[in-house]
This record gives C-alpha cells, sequence and structure tokens, in this order.
C-alpha cells in the first residue's frame, strides 16, 4: 500500500459530527491549549487497527503523518512510532527515541503525550544512568508538552515499581501554572501510591501539600479512604 493509498483509507474512517465533538473536548478554541487544532474525527481504537497494518510505511511517511494539521494522524503517528519502537532492536530504539525529541513540537497535545512519552522516552531511558538529569532538563522547558513528557516518562520507572524519578520530577513542577501539568503530576503521584509503595507518597504529600496545587493534591489522593482524602484537603 502506497502512503497516498494508506493516507486516504484511514482519511475514510472519518466522521465530521465526531469532529466537532472532539474540537471541543481538546480545547482548540482561542487561547485554549489545542488552538487551532484540526480534528477528522476518527478515534482512537480505528486509529490502532491502521497502526498494525502500518509496517509498510516508511520512517520518512511516518514523520508526514506526525507533521499533519490533523490530530488523529499525529496520534496514528506516535502510535506506529512506538510499535517500532517497541518491536525494535537497540538501534532502532535510540533512532526513533532521537527522533521523537526532535518533533516535540508535533507532539502537541495531552494525549499524543501520554500515549507515547511513557513507551518510548521513559523506556529508553530505563537503563541510562543519567536518565533523571535528562528528565530534569525536560522539566524546565518553557514547551508545556515538553513537560508534560518530563513526568509522564516517569511512568515506566513506576510501573517497575521505581517511585524516585517521579517524585524528583513532580517536585520540580509543583509550581507549573498549567492545569494539565497539575493533573499529569498528580496522576503520577497516585500511580506511585498505587504501584511502588504505600509508604512513599504520604511521605511525599506530608512535606509538600502545602504549596500543591489542588488539582494536584486531589488527583494523587483519589485512591485513599475518604476520610483521609477529606483530612488532606482540609490542610491545604
Amino acid at each position: 500500500m502506497t502512503f497516498s493509498d494508506f493516507q486516504r483509507q484511514f482519511r475514510s474512517l472519518a466522521r465530521p459530527a465526531q469532529a466537532d465533538v472532539l474540537q471541543r473536548f481538546f480545547k482548540t478554541g482561542p487561547g485554549q491549549y489545542g488552538e487551532g487544532d484540526r480534528f477528522l474525527g476518527i478515534m482512537v481504537p480505528q486509529t490502532r487497527k491502521m497502526v498494525r497494518v502500518s509496517d509498510a510505511l516508511t520512517e520518512k511517511e511516518v514523520i508526514q503523518f506526525l507533521d499533519s494539521p490533523y490530530h488523529e494522524e499525529r496520534v496514528l503517528a506516535v502510535l506506529i512510532l512506538v510499535r517500532r519502537f517497541e518491536r525494535g532492536d537497540n538501534v532502532t530504539k535510540k533512532r526513533i527515541y532521537k527522533l521523537y525529541l526532535r518533533h516535540l513540537a508535533q507532539v502537541n497535545n495531552w494525549d499524543l503525550v501520554d500515549l507515547s512519552a511513557p513507551r518510548i522516552v521513559g523506556a529508553f531511558l530505563e537503563h541510562d544512568p543519567h536518565r533523571l538529569e535528562v528528565m530534569k532538563k525536560m522539566a524546565i522547558s518553557h514547551h508545556l508538552w515538553t513537560r508534560r513528557v518530563a513526568i509522564l516518562s516517569t511512568f515506566f520507572g513506576i510501573q517497575q515499581g521505581r517511585a524516585d524519578e517521579a517524585l524528583v520530577i513532580a517536585e520540580m513542577l509543583l509550581s507549573d501554572t498549567h492545569d494539565l501539568m497539575h493533573k499529569a503530576c498528580g496522576w503520577m503521584l497516585r500511580e506511585v501510591g498505587k504501584r511502588c509503595s504505600e509508604k512513599t507518597l504520604p511521605q511525599f504529600l506530608d512535606t509538600h501539600y502545602a504549596k500543591m496545587p489542588r488539582t494536584t493534591l486531589r488527583y494523587a489522593i483519589e485512591r485513599f479512604p475518604k476520610e483521609i482524602r477529606v483530612a488532606y484537603l482540609a490542610k491545604r
């Protein structure tokens, strides 16, 4: 299948009514975080089916999708990169990791980051002794989505039962002003409590709750018993 054939088949899945819904959901209005983004109206399960038949696409063609003005084509691209990264040898993984970082400007919404950052950046850095320094550098970026990549990339380590990077990056981002970062940090902190150690999260919260954005705190304590959630929020 040629690139044009593949693209034509993918775009045939478009549903204009669904596109309108997605444009509202992903905040594409003036001044919103997804300002100007365009949608076809294709859902992620449909996109995943196309990913499974994408092996004939060249890397250059995948990047064409990543450069697309259409959100779903960028989703398609990052999912293809994840698939190729996870199936690739070490040389392939390194190439895709570097390619991904070079094109972070196109990984420009929370779903694009969340679908790819843990499985590419987090996975690649897992055996890098300097992984925390790489994540910290991303965490101080002026680019919103690069900062989200920083915290989401810690999810890979969390899944291995390691909380160190997540706690450091979350602490760095407590003063972030964007609501999407508040949610991301709270989510990763909640996962630390769920997957790493029941003691680690309360220790972090007891030190930092007073300066945590309320949204971050609420996300972090979601799995706590009601009386403990109420106590933390009352103290905040």
